[in-house]
């Protein structure tokens, strides 16, 4: 890398990625998880489908708003809290927020001196500016969050399109989806530092729980 090369980030981290594709996959699961096999005629089937999509549009568009929302929230807060510690002259109390300002674990784990040489840090930055405004990088990744929800809609109703027979179809589509709850809790689990397969099993086998509830619990 050259430099002047700059490393570009990713928009979504993958613990956001998983989340809403995990998120789509169960609102898509609460209505092919209620299609009667003995029942269902193509009509039913074709109204499942258009309800899941539609489902999924409206909540993708839900979370991508509230995605923009939580960063214009987070940076109003970075700024308030520097103008905070900067007003303060209690060197307990400015540790207390720092602390405060960084992950539980990190916060507890810091001590006096590295809570000192974060504040000396901090005070000696440039004044803070005002929160600075959503950018192509945030509206990027709302767009991200948009369209995961939404894709993750057709992977399980696609099946109940290509084949017939309601019961196959079914099978066909739960597949898909357990397969994905995996691949998605493998994610996580590479991702935390932890045995990939294991966050595999237990995602797959949490989602289960989650769409028989939210099935139970009418939604």
């Amino acid at each position: 890398m050259t430099a002047g090369t700059k490393t570009r980030s990713r928009v979504l981290d993958p613990v956001e990625r998983a989340s809403e594709i995990v998120f789509g996959l169960l609102m898509a699961l609460t209505f092919t998880g209620t299609v009667s096999v003995a029942t269902a005629g193509r009509e039913e089937v074709r109204t499942m489908m258009a309800e899941a999509l539609g489902c999924n549009l409206a909540w993708g568009l839900t979370d991508a708003v509230m995605y923009l929302v939580g960063i214009a929230t987070e940076r109003s807060r970075g700024v308030k809290l520097l103008a905070r510690l900067r007003a303060t002259k209690d060197t307990a109390a400015a540790h207390e927020l720092i602390a405060g300002a960084l992950p539980p674990r990190l916060g507890a784990a810091a001590g006096p001196d590295v809570l000192a040489l974060l504040r000396q840090g901090l005070l000696a930055a440039p004044d803070a500016p005002a929160p600075r405004p959503l950018g192509r990088d945030d509206f990027l990744g709302a767009f991200g969050v948009f369209l995961l929800v939404v894709l993750t809609t057709f992977p399980v109703v696609i099946p109940f399109a290509v084949f017939d027979t309601t019961a196959f179809a079914l099978r066909v589509s739960n597949a898909v989806a357990l397969v994905t709850l995996f691949a998605a809790g493998w994610t996580l689990g590479r991702y935390a530092g932890a045995k990939p397969w294991l966050g595999g099993l237990v995602m797959a086998a949490l989602g289960t729980l989650l769409v028989g509830a939210i099935i139970a619990l009418g939604g």
